[in-house]
């Protein structure tokens, strides 16, 4: 039996894995693990992202899930997202973990902010999960219609080390620009809004599935202009950050009557190299024969399905995950 505490600044319950192996080895499973070769996991801790996006959302849908079907005491939490969750997971703080593919690119180089960290070469994913759309919210009073028109603004970019940083960094960066051509503000999607209708900052960078409850809620008091990222811009980012792709935010989704071109991003569900093959096993089984509740958490959810586990990872699958997609002919 492994146990770990978490740290003390993390609202997260402690661990109890039966029969986890320091190395997470196949071969360690507990004795009463089923025929199936299903171990017991009592405590999965979820990191997520704000309370106020899809991470959240699906992750409590994931967390209630494992609770009943695994008997697991299972809870969500809420973090900084992306880089922080990568590091939880490395640390032994957290289970599963939702991450963007920039980020998990980065853990797995040691590069960005993990530099110097020498590279996580044991990062595993469950599943690809949906795109994460790069969405730079404004309002039609502020003028903003491009990347470059950021310009002298305040501006929005997602908590300190998030992937939404991440990506507006390297959004900026692709377009010539750097913080010192804005007034950077570390702002949750939420506090980002909040701030936009104060009239304190100019635009938001909120990286997220569709639709973003928060640039919904500011849709209800002001008209919405989300900026495209398109044309010598967007070529620039993917031919240094390959992992983007460009896909438009249909038309209507924050009442804007047209389709606005964006980069996009696959969000992983990623899990703790400190957990059994077994394990993932029994995690993957009982989320994925609840796919269509997962799919009802969030709109953005309807994306992930046993078609996709593939598609746009940033990371190899899990061997306990992939031997339940194997099982049940998903690849």
């Amino acid at each position: 039996m492994r146990t770990r505490t978490l740290a003390a600044t993390f609202l997260a319950a402690s661990l109890i894995l039966t029969g986890c192996s320091d190395t997470g080895s196949s071969t360690g499973g507990s004795a009463d693990s089923t025929a199936a070769g299903e171990a017991n996991v009592d405590f999965v801790t979820i990191a997520t992202g704000g309370t106020s996006g899809p991470y959240y959302q699906i992750g409590a849908t994931m967390s209630q899930i494992l609770n009943r079907e695994l008997g697991a005491d299972s809870s969500v939490q809420a973090t900084g997202a992306s880089v922080e969750n990568v590091q939880l997971l490395l640390d032994g703080n957290a289970e599963v973990a939702f991450a963007m593919g920039d980020a998990t690119r980065q853990a797995i180089e040691g590069t960005g902010p993990f530099e110097g960290k020498g590279g996580a070469s044991e990062l595993k994913a469950i599943t690809a999960l949906y795109p994460n759309y790069v969405q730079i919210v404004t309002t039609a009073g502020s003028g903003i219609q491009s990347v470059e028109d950021l310009k002298g603004k305040r501006v929005g970019v997602g908590d300190k080390n998030s992937g939404v940083e991440l990506n507006a960094q390297m959004i900026l960066e692709a377009h010539g620009m750097s913080y010192e051509d804005i007034s950077e503000d570390f702002l949750s999607y939420a506090d980002s809004i909040d701030q936009m209708k104060n009239g304190q900052i100019d635009a938001a960078f909120v990286t997220s599935g569709l639709p973003n409850s928060s640039v919904m809620d500011l849709a209800t008091t002001a008209d919405v202009v989300v900026v495209p990222i398109e044309g010598a811009g967007f070529e620039a980012l993917q031919a240094k950050y390959p992992f983007f792709d460009n896909e438009p935010i249909p038309g209507g989704t924050y009442d804007q009557e047209e389709d606005v071109l964006t980069a996009t991003i696959t969000n992983q569900l990623l899990v703790s190299p400190h957990l059994s093959d077994d394990e993932v096993y029994a995690i993957t089984k009982a989320l994925f024969e609840n796919l269509d509740e997962i799919q009802g958490a969030h709109n953005a959810a309807k994306k992930i399905t046993l078609d996709s586990v593939e598609d746009g990872l940033a990371t190899e699958l899990h061997p306990g995950a992939r031997r339940y997609f194997e099982e049940v002919g998903a690849l």
